[in-house]
């Protein structure tokens, strides 16, 4: 049945369009927008849009699903449901299942159960996109049948965990520069780690917490970048949460490498301080970083030296995040609560415009996965969203789309709620 928007304020970064216009949807395709559309078809369904925000979907770049291996914690149907009541069509799953997506048949496993019409488990909105593992296992001690998995119709290579091997490194990304397929590594030293929980600093002393050096994460990317000059290969950067290795990206974007980077939504809305409240949820991996990694973080990401706001949703139960804060599993939810809280924490407040907060959660994810983005023209899929940025709601078990609750924000009254979607 045909639907008109009227007067709903139109966004899109690919256009960069930021205007008040009716917008005319049939048949699962945009028809019209305009300033005022008065001829519309028999049965339209009409909607005031007044005050509301009709965007393209937003594009994660990586997210954990529970299934298979650990359904209790989340299901593909779940996590689907929760991406779509965040606003998100497209969602890339991480390889760290069990078994682990790092055989053909288990990535055809996946993108099949979308196909079936319909299956009664999986929502149609959002796509699923696998990550094809790059190592056995994720274990990151020897390549998978990297050629085979890349034909697949996986999104891309990468194991979403650190691979120490610098070797098995240089190798693999020797063998997939002709492929063409993005590539997802995580510049982690887990020796220089150690046994630490939370970024190294004064706030690590001050919560007798120990602590991870900002180097466990800067003397690996350094080492990565290296390999990326030698070869040349493409490599989209995850989970960059440090200054220093903001200034690293900068710097080997400048020098013309092939390279993008993201961050996660957490380490642009918290810092080390929030970690006081000693609440399990923000046990992150890599861990919050400082205010000053914060800072540099937030301007990355409206500068572009940060492409993309990565989700990297993690769901657990009740009883894995419900223990002291240095012995619970990295992770939390993020899925339907990243875009109200960005968009409260820097649109609302006007360090960001619109059009900046949906570049870094639609437009550069797409790119980055070599993707064209979804966009608002007349002829195009209507895959886009709906969004109310003033309607409060409270984040617990009632509300939350996932089978998990391990947020920070469990309980609390937040701004800004998913209205409708289109896939």
């Amino acid at each position: 049945m045909p639907e008109l928007l009227q007067q709903v304020r139109v966004l899109d970064p690919v256009t960069q369009t930021d205007r008040i216009a009716d917008v005319l949807i049939e048949a699962g395709t945009i028809q019209a927008i305009a300033d005022q559309i008065r001829d519309r078809p028999p049965n339209t369904t009409v909607h005031a849009g007044q005050g509301q925000i009709l965007a393209p979907g937003l594009v994660d770049l990586y997210s954990h699903s529970g299934e298979p291996g650990f359904e209790q914690r989340e299901t593909l149907a779940s996590l689907a449901q929760a991406a779509a009541a965040g606003g998100f069509t497209r969602v890339a799953i991480l390889p760290n299942t069990v078994p682990a997506m790092d055989h053909p048949a288990s990535i055809r496993w996946l993108i099949d159960r979308q196909k079936e019409p319909p299956h009664p488990l999986i929502s149609p909105c959002p796509r699923l996109l696998p990550w094809a593992a790059l190592t056995v296992d994720v274990q990151g001690q020897q390549m998978t049948e990297l050629m085979e998995l890349a034909l697949t119709g996986a999104v891309g290579l990468g194991d979403g965990k650190p691979i120490a091997n610098l070797l098995l490194v240089r190798r693999m990304l020797e063998y997939l520069r002709p492929v063409g397929k993005p590539i997802l590594l995580w510049a982690c030293d887990r020796e220089l780690a150690g046994n630490g929980v939370m970024r190294e600093g004064q706030d690590a002393i001050l919560f007798g917490l120990p602590g991870i050096p900002a180097i466990a994460e800067t003397a690996m990317l350094a080492a990565l970048l290296e390999c990326v000059a030698e070869i040349g290969t493409p490599v989209h950067f995850m989970r960059i949460s440090t200054a220093r290795s903001v200034e690293l990206i900068r710097a080997a974007k400048a020098n013309g490498l092939p390279i993008t980077a993201s961050t996660t939504w957490m380490h642009l809305m918290l810092n080390t301080t929030s970690i006081q409240s000693y609440n399990p949820n923000l046990r992150l991996h890599p861990p919050l970083g400082t205010p000053a990694d914060q800072t540099a973080l937030i301007q990355a990401v409206q500068e572009g030296v940060l492409d993309a706001i990565a989700i990297d949703h993690s769901p657990y139960t009740y009883e894995e995040k419900t223990v002291a804060f240095a012995e619970a599993p990295n992770g939390a939810l993020g899925l339907e609560l990243a875009l109200p809280l960005l968009w409260q924490t820097f649109v609302a407040t006007q360090q960001w415009t619109p059009l900046e907060l949906w570049t870094a959660l639609s437009l550069r994810p797409a790119q980055c996965l070599h993707q064209s983005p979804p966009t608002l023209a007349p002829g195009k899929p209507a895959e886009m969203v709906l969004f109310d940025p003033h309607l409060r709601w409270t984040v617990d078990s009632r509300s939350l789309q996932s089978l998990a609750n391990n947020t920070f924000w469990f309980g609390q009254e937040i701004a800004g709620r998913m209205i409708k979607i289109w896939c």
